[in-house]
């Protein structure tokens, strides 16, 4: 199990990468715009997010940490885009970390496959702190 930090913007955020890469002498990996999306992926993607960030990652001390920009008209709120994100490699450990943090909270993606793994979710637990849970083999 490895925890990693999941920073969002509203639009800004390969500016914000750039930023902290520069501020922490590290460098910006992996970024994919909402555009770079495979086709026929789960969901339409607006014309007007096709060039907001969905994922990019910045190795600051020894941590990983990732952001992306939230899809326009998600509800984006400043001082709450900051969700921890654990990395598992174990299907069990995942469902069951999935079931606790669910019980009394808010599900927002369903433990699922996705286009970039055999299982991530999305899951607000009781306190009101998002989390997101990726499978990685």
């Amino acid at each position: 199990m490895k925890l990693e930090m999941f920073i969002n913007f509203d639009g800004n955020c390969r500016e914000a990468v750039e930023f902290y890469a520069k501020v922490f002498n590290s460098k910006v990996e992996g970024l994919m715009t909402y555009g770079d999306t495979p086709p026929n992926s789960e969901s339409d993607i607006p014309e007007s997010d096709r060039n907001r960030v969905m994922h990019a990652s910045v190795p600051i001390g020894g941590l990983n940490v990732m952001f992306s920009d939230a899809p326009s008209g998600d509800g984006f709120i400043q001082g709450n885009n900051i969700c921890p994100n654990i990395s598992i490699n174990n299907k069990e450990e995942i469902t069951r970390l999935y079931n606790e943090l669910k019980e009394g909270g808010e599900v927002y993606v369903q433990l699922e496959a996705t286009f970039f793994s055999e299982l991530f979710c999305m899951v607000k637990d009781k306190f009101g702190i998002i989390w997101q849970l990726i499978y990685r083999n």
